[in-house]
């Protein structure tokens, strides 16, 4: 494993670039999840403001890879997201908001990760179906419904191809998203938590905090990207 303050280091690096480029496509992350945040704390999401938190999450999805040429997504519009932006909303979840990891040591903190994760799929796969010509032979991604739980609640990393590389490469967790992993991550986090707090302390935007998750998910993607050295910054995921 790499000297921790090189991993903590590359996700201050993802994050100065943000800051390089105000219009950066990455930033879209920052937009989807003050949305959100403000969604939580409202007492009326009407079907404008629903509308709303649509486009959002769809650009969001966007501009993280979500969108290319084979996803069931590209074929709907962006309101296609609002029954699975009616869950995230339920209150059920809203401990999910921004978690502290250590919560997820909870037995009840986890099952209803796993219980919103299977409502995300049962969404997403009634789409999928209405979508393509002949039943899918592989299962949904779970890159997709990860990166809308970081997008929107900031509660688990996106497992993408970077990210699992990373994680794999530092010995920090297994690849497969599920409990376990989470489990790890937070171990990990705990493991070095005075160091990665100090570099949380420096991510924020428009007053509001970077989550735990987060920081977890820019070190290691970056970690992930750099071992992938044929590609530049501006083409991933």
């Amino acid at each position: 494993m790499s000297d921790i303050r090189e991993i903590i280091n590359q996700g201050l690096k993802f994050y100065n670039k943000l800051r390089e480029d105000e219009n950066g496509r990455y930033r879209s992350w920052e937009y989807c999840y003050k949305i959100f945040h403000d969604a939580h704390l409202s007492e009326n999401v009407d079907n404008e403001y629903m509308d709303y938190l649509c486009l959002h999450l769809s650009f969001y999805l966007a501009s993280w890879g979500m969108y290319r040429g084979s996803s069931f997504l590209l074929q709907k519009d962006y309101k296609v997201h609002k029954p699975i932006i009616e869950v995230l909303l339920d209150n059920k979840y809203s401990s999910l908001y921004g978690i502290d990891i250590n919560n997820y040591k909870k037995i009840e903190e986890q099952e209803k990760l796993q219980d919103l994760v299977i409502r995300i799929k049962e969404i997403y796969n009634k789409i999928r179906l209405s979508v393509k010509e002949s039943i899918p032979k592989n299962d949904l991604s779970d890159t997709l419904v990860t990166k809308v739980l970081m997008g929107t609640l900031g509660c688990v990393p996106a497992y993408d191809r970077y990210f699992i590389s990373g994680i794999r490469n530092e010995k920090a967790a297994s690849g497969n998203f599920n409990i376990r992993s989470i489990l790890e991550l937070v171990e990990f986090y705990n493991k070095y938590y005075d160091d990665f707090e100090k570099a949380r302390s420096q991510m924020s935007f428009n007053g509001l905090e970077y989550p735990q998750m987060k920081i977890i998910d820019s070190c290691f993607w970056q970690v992930g990207f750099d071992l992938d050295t044929s590609k530049g910054f501006q083409i991933s995921h």
